[in-house]
């Protein structure tokens, strides 16, 4: 397939803009089949030397939900002690995970060894594999959006504890918590949007053109033109 008809390219920019981090899931199981077109497609992102560093713990146990739930509730209560007051009480008003209401957990996880000794790429930046991750979270995520699934990336977690927990191997790091499932609705706007703690920030403000100092502005080019 050289290309993508007008209505596919539509589906793909669709996916992006209304993907949001969700919070609140409905009581309703996901389909084997559609989690593991989700996870293929999470498997199928770029990596650095195709080294494919990542794997997929999938979580339905309520108990072992419990234990992580228990571990994101003593570092949101950490992070809101950190903030003064009026943020504190904004922040303490905000839905932060839903690790138990959600009917699956993926945590994604990182093994820097994979590939070793050689990958090709990461030679002079090591990190390249955690950013690979990333990429495979992002599939998972735009995936169950065309689905219909939404999901929520918990960072309010101890990963060591999380590597406790899930019984990952000491060298592989915890990179994402998701809570994956049906939600209530997906919000017009990011939560945290719509909940004031903080706006979208301007493009233009944010591309740089032939250096830092440059010009901004995505147009830029066309006006030089």
């Amino acid at each position: 397939m050289v290309g993508f008809t007008d209505d596919e390219i539509r589906a793909v920019y669709r996916a992006i803009y209304a993907r949001r981090d969700i919070r609140r899931f409905r009581d309703e199981p996901i389909p084997e089949e559609t989690l593991e077109r989700v996870i293929d497609a999470a498997h199928h992102a770029p990596s650095v030397g195709f080294s494919q560093p990542w794997d997929f713990v999938v979580v339905r146990d309520p108990e072992t939900k419990a234990e992580i739930e228990a571990i994101a509730s003593r570092a949101i209560d950490a992070a809101r002690a950190a903030y003064e007051q009026p943020r504190r009480s904004q922040f303490g008003r905000l839905k932060l995970e839903g690790i138990e209401d959600a009917p699956v957990n993926v945590c994604v996880t990182c093994d820097p060894t994979r590939g070793e000794p050689h990958v090709l790429g990461r030679n002079s930046m090591r990190r390249t594999d955690v950013y690979s991750t990333c990429l495979a979270v992002q599939n998972l995520w735009l995936a169950a959006r065309a689905e219909g699934i939404g999901v929520g990336w918990v960072s309010f977690l101890y990963p060591s504890e999380v590597r406790e927990v899930l019984d990952i191997p000491p060298h592989v790091k915890p990179v994402a918590y998701l809570c994956v499932g049906y939600p209530e609705s997906f919000p017009e706007e990011p939560i945290l949007q719509t909940e004031g703690w903080r706006d979208r920030l301007e493009l233009d403000d944010l591309v740089h053109l032939e250096g830092w100092e440059g010009s901004r502005g995505v147009d830029e080019g066309d006006q030089r033109a």
